[in-house]
């Protein structure tokens, strides 16, 4: 039985982990629809780093969105972020942290956005996704 605080040995993580070097955390949850009240939702596709996952949960908390958390649309390549209709009940994908979107989820969306930027390749999922959330809510005047 682990109690929350403890230390969890990296042989145990080992064993419930698919990743090759798991982190020293563990999170045990109930899968669950979002709730119904939410406008908007981030539907995490395989993010696997704990930071990330943490940091996306607090900001769907803060814009009252819902997360749901896809076994292992904002992607990289579409329009710009600010000239998507973001004021409907919407659902945001995003990618792991190194593979990104399948294309056979990108083909599901219905429309693919970008978050424009000017020194860099691509933004961390985590800054991606509190990005989007933000937008929304300037936009929606909430």
């Amino acid at each position: 039985m682990l109690i929350a605080g403890e230390d969890v040995e990296p042989a145990l993580l080992a064993e419930v982990s698919t990743l090759g070097h798991p982190p020293r955390v563990i999170g045990v949850f109930r899968r669950r629809e979002p709730p119904v009240t939410a406008d908007a939702t981030l539907a995490l596709w395989r993010v696997s780093d704990p930071g990330n996952v943490g940091t996306l949960l607090r900001a769907a908390d803060a814009f009252g969105a819902g997360v749901m958390l896809s076994e292992g649309c904002v992607a990289d390549g579409g329009e710009p972020l600010d000239s998507v209709d973001l004021d409907r009940y919407s659902t945001f994908v995003l990618g792991a942290e190194r593979e990104g979107l399948p294309e056979d989820v990108l083909a599901r969306c219905d429309v693919k956005a970008t978050i424009p930027t000017s020194q860099v390749e691509s933004l961390n999922v985590a800054m991606a996704g509190t990005i989007v959330l933000y937008e929304r809510s300037r936009k929606s005047g909430v």
